[in-house]
């Protein structure tokens, strides 16, 4: 388990002091993959730097399987780092070394024996899927390929935690939808933690369990991604869930009423209910806007509604739609 506890991250600036980080808490679950999204300039990259000690809090503390990061000695975190690895947005693979030397570099550094780590190497190309690329050089491999040397790379040592510091933002959506998939059947099999980092809600929608908003260096919404996604109440997390702006910037006329249809793991996808609705219960409406997402054959997100033709028609669409299992509807 992973423990943050009120952890600030100050950097001296030319005006003076800049908080990068405030009073950050949040518990990763053994086993999870928790992702922590933001935009650009967010704190996202200090606070996974912060988790592994590459930078120091100015104050709280990380936990790990309760062991206090921070209390450490030099000589302590460096074996401690052996069971938290990371992975980067640009691979940082040895250029002047191939794929097995490169995956085998850790290992050297722990003092395992060369013909242990060669076979450990060999194994790991085996399964990220490169089992015919030990002799290859980083140059001569695409960029999905690089990251999954970078990623049997991290898996060396056996970590207990892998840190995806945004690993797949430089890769086209093929590649990043492989390499997603290679993360989940990773953590799958071997039971590794995985924290994501990212500023792309659809990689936290396709491989996240938990996820975490971060919004100037402050946590301001975390919870289960369908609930979050589903209902987002905090203004960074709506400017996420909603790109657009969804329903904030539509108007309400006023011969209709305004209904926010809300999935929360409904399975609903496969079933045309607004255009049944009209079928059976003879209530035409008005589809201002929608953001919806699917996550595991669930439907999550929402949808607002213009209801003509006053309160009873109003009342059966909320008595209609509000039926549906995991369904929420309510008047804005």
């Amino acid at each position: 388990m992973i423990e943050i506890k009120n952890l600030c991250k100050t950097f001296d600036g030319a005006g003076g002091k800049v908080t990068a980080l405030n009073n950050i808490n949040l518990t990763v679950g053994d086993g999870d993959i928790y992702g922590i999204i933001g935009m650009s300039g967010a704190g996202k990259s200090t606070l996974v730097r912060c988790i592994n000690m590459l930078e120091r809090p100015t104050s709280g503390d990380v936990l790990i399987d309760g062991v206090s990061m921070t209390s450490l000695s030099p000589a302590q975190l460096r074996n401690a780092r052996r069971n938290i690895t990371m992975i980067f947005q640009g691979f940082n693979l040895l250029m002047q070394k191939n794929c097995l030397k490169n995956i085998c570099f850790p290992m050297e550094l722990a003092g395992i024996p060369k013909q242990k780590a060669e076979k450990r190497a060999a194994e790991l190309l085996e399964l990220v899927g490169l089992p015919d690329k030990a002799k290859a050089y980083p140059a001569q491999l695409s960029g999905g390929q690089q990251q999954r040397v970078a990623i049997a790379r991290a898996l060396a040592t056996d970590p207990k935690v892998l840190l995806c510091d945004e690993a797949t933002s430089a890769l086209d959506p093929n590649t990043t939808h492989s390499i997603l998939g290679l993360i989940r059947e990773i953590n799958r099999r071997l039971g590794i933690t995985v924290i994501v980092i990212t500023h792309q809600m659809s990689v936290v929608e396709e491989i996240c369990s938990h996820v975490a908003i971060l919004d100037n260096g402050e946590i301001v919404e975390d919870g289960a991604v369908g609930t979050v996604f589903a209902s987002p109440k905090s203004a960074a997390a709506r400017r996420l869930v909603f790109p657009n702006g969804a329903d904030e910037s539509v108007s309400n006329p006023a011969h209709e009423t305004r209904l926010r249809i809300i999935f929360n793991g409904a399975k609903a996808a496969s079933t045309p209910w607004i255009a049944k609705m009209a079928q059976e219960k003879i209530v035409l409406v008005n589809i201002v806007s929608a953001a919806t997402r699917t996550i595991d054959d669930k439907t999550y997100g929402s949808m607002l509604l213009g209801v003509p033709g006053g309160a009873e028609k109003t009342a059966a669409v909320k008595e209609y739609l509000g039926a549906i299992e995991n369904v929420t509807v309510e008047e804005v």
